[in-house]
């Protein structure tokens, strides 16, 4: 990816965009000294970042067990004894500090506190990563989401079944409307596509298209997007929507009186063949 550097600033705190792969992206958080990665399928970025802006790497969040997640962790772990925290039940050998539902961390060397949820679907054990913080500056509550919630889009149903991946994904909603999502792909053009396509005349999808597209031709990430903003314009969130369910419906993908399971089965069913 020929995406540059872009850094959000919070409370003291900012996270470093980092691009790897095809369309992969590193969260890197830290203070001005030490840092937190998230998802770190590559460890060559994340060298190049820590090296560039002088920091200390002092902790690794995995949110589930896919080589582009976690592939750079051992080269990581080469140069940095660090803590490995991520998911209980995902399989990560790596993991020193398995996590799941409910509980929280203070991750090593940043005042920052996460707290996990399960968001099980893309793989059987992903967790996902939120910074809950009320009455802080906008743009301080952060949810690291793994490959669970897309830009406009949701994961793969690789292990889970559709009643995880949508009560997982309903976990997400749930969040405050103001919280970023830091999702880890560049999905977002491909997704709005088939949201236009299952959901014609949203307004505020229409908008959405309008202005990530300008993002994206400028050379930017359309990520982190908002909680608020997937509620309104992201199909997995909106499947029990009348026009979505009548998409479903027209295209013979779904019998009429179906259970909202089986509407957003459907929909990510059309999705992998788009």
């Amino acid at each position: 990816m020929t995406t540059p550097l872009r850094t959000h600033l919070a409370a003291q705190l900012a996270i470093l965009t980092l691009p790897a792969f095809k369309d992969n992206y590193l969260w890197l958080i830290h203070d001005g000294s030490n840092a937190a990665i998230v998802d770190p399928g590559d460890a060559a970025p994340v060298k190049a970042a820590l090296a560039a802006h002088k920091l200390r790497l002092t902790a690794i969040l995995l949110t589930h067990h896919h080589a582009d997640h976690i592939g750079g962790v051992p080269g990581l772990l080469q140069d940095w004894d660090v803590p490995v925290f991520g998911p209980r039940n995902d399989g990560i050998a790596l993991v020193t500090h398995p996590l799941g539902e409910g509980e929280r961390i203070g991750v090593p060397g940043l005042d920052l506190a996460l707290e996990v949820l399960d968001v099980p679907g893309h793989t059987l054990g992903h967790i996902a990563y939120v910074r809950r913080a009320p009455g802080r500056d906008a743009g301080a509550n952060w949810l690291f989401c793994g490959d669970t919630l897309f830009g406009a889009g949701c994961g793969r149903l690789f292990e889970g079944t559709p009643q995880q991946m949508m009560t997982s994904l309903g976990k997400l909603a749930a969040l405050p409307d103001d919280t970023l999502v830091y999702c880890a792909h560049e999905y977002t053009l491909s997704n709005l596509r088939f949201a236009q396509a299952v959901e014609p005349g949203n307004a505020a999808l229409d908008a959405r298209v309008r202005a990530d597209g300008a993002q994206r031709e400028a050379g930017q990430p359309t990520i982190p997007s908002t909680v608020g903003l997937e509620r309104a314009t992201n199909p997995f969130l909106r499947h029990d929507e009348a026009r979505i369910v009548q998409s479903l419906l027209e295209a013979g993908r779904l019998m009429p009186g179906a259970a909202p399971v089986d509407a957003f089965a459907a929909l990510r069913e059309w999705k992998n063949t788009f």
